[in-house]
């Protein structure tokens, strides 16, 4: 079959039917197919029932003796704290541990921002296409979101640098490795870049949210320099705010977060926290780290995910070479690591294409929720999100997908 840009009219057609007939007997068969959200699958969370075993309590007590049932503590146990140090190689006297969701983490970040403004109209960079509840989040407080392009190594630094110099930018949020959904991890001279910003808003700031910095699934992980490091030596680290969690590594929504920030900072988040409340789940904290003991024990963890992921991910990958690359009107990322693949198909095709799908029982994220405000201005992109379904699940999901866009590429096309 040659490109479709190439095909006469008649061809299109004919070729057109005949995807049509191949979607009907698709839709016939009632699948009920969930590729929405990256959702970990049972597999992943059967690694982590050891979790579950209470002994990992007895004694509920740190290694200095403080008892994890009271209170106290309200910047997390220091085994936990020294645990994400080692993840995110930042000192552990500059992290705080948190609840499960490090997702509130960052709602609270650009809450104190807001409040700080006092009324005053706030813009914020997002790169993009980029995470839907990031954009919520800014939405939620009527932020203006400036798009900023991601390119192959990250987003486009010329126009974050531009932006900058506009006081009412007060700062970014970003996933600077395996990016959601693209699955970029941001360059050395990317971060550099970051940490080398001279923002106009001294209250600039931005939400590093490391969510994939052990979510390999190769064992030639992706290096991201260290953020914190680079803002320190350029005398910008109180610009910077770093998060992540165990939602991915063991359960989500009963796991443990984090964030790793300068000692001005961290010393005026405990300050608030100490208002909001008096300490965290630290029997949590001291279970999670009984059971992975060290930075050592969650690689270990994470390549028992990577052997799960891999294959639903090369299987996805395989499907969109095999209908896709020859029709010419798409392209996909080929990430490394994280929870995504981004596709991008025919300009002006995505919203069809996602509601052709939903039609014949395949689930995917909105077109356009990788934008803010979900507004794909080339409505063309779509986010894959492979983890929970079964291979087999998985396979007829993507292949119904390729399916569906090649149809609205050529009514498109046709039209």
């Amino acid at each position: 079959m040659p490109k479709y840009e190439v095909l006469s009219k008649e061809a299109a057609k004919a070729e057109l039917e005949a995807l049509r007939a191949a979607y009907n007997e698709k839709k016939a068969l009632g699948l009920r197919l969930d590729m929405s959200r990256g959702k970990p699958c049972p597999k992943q969370l059967d690694l982590s029932e050891g979790l579950l075993d209470a002994k990992l309590l007895n004694p509920p007590t740190t290694e200095s003796g403080f008892d994890c049932r009271n209170y106290g503590l309200l910047d997390g146990i220091p085994e936990a704290k020294r645990l994400f140090g080692e993840m995110l190689n930042v000192p552990a006297e500059q992290v705080i541990v948190c609840g499960n969701s490090s997702l509130q983490i960052m709602y609270d970040l650009v809450q104190d921002i807001v409040t700080n403004a006092g009324g005053e109209p706030i813009r914020w960079l997002c790169p993009v296409p980029g995470y839907d509840r990031h954009f919520s989040i800014l939405e939620s407080f009527g932020i203006e979101m400036i798009p900023i392009p991601m390119r192959s190594g990250g987003p486009d630094m010329s126009l974050v640098e531009q932006y900058c110099r506009d006081e009412r930018v007060k700062g970014l949020i970003c996933v600077p490795k395996y990016s959601n959904p693209e699955g970029t991890t941001y360059t050395e001279e990317v971060v550099r870049r970051f940490a080398a910003l001279q923002p106009s808003a001294r209250d600039f700031r931005v939400i590093w949210d490391n969510a994939y910095c052990v979510h390999d699934l190769y064992k030639e992980a992706e290096p991201l320099a260290n953020v914190l490091a680079l803002a320190k030596a350029a005398g910008t680290e109180d610009r910077f705010l770093e998060v992540t969690s165990f939602s991915k590594i063991s359960f989500p929504g009963a796991g443990i977060s984090c964030i790793a920030a300068s000692p001005a900072n961290i010393a005026a988040i405990k300050k608030r926290m100490n208002i909001q409340t008096i300490s965290y789940d630290k029997l949590n904290q001291l279970r999670h780290v009984r059971y992975f003991k060290n930075v050592s024990g969650v690689s270990a963890h994470m390549k028992k995910h990577a052997s799960i992921l891999r294959p639903k991910f090369e299987a996805v990958l395989d499907i969109l070479e095999r209908d896709l690359s020859e029709p010419g009107f798409a392209s996909w990322s080929q990430p490394r690591g994280g929870y995504f693949i981004s596709l991008n198909i025919l300009t002006g095709t995505a919203k069809r294409t996602y509601t052709r799908c939903v039609e014949a029982g395949v689930t995917l994220t909105p077109a356009g929720a990788t934008y803010p405000l979900g507004h794909d201005p080339e409505d063309k992109n779509l986010r894959i999100a492979p983890t929970y379904p079964s291979l087999e699940e998985l396979q007829a999901a993507a292949g119904l997908l390729c399916l569906c866009a090649k149809i609205a590429a050529l009514e498109v096309m046709i039209a």
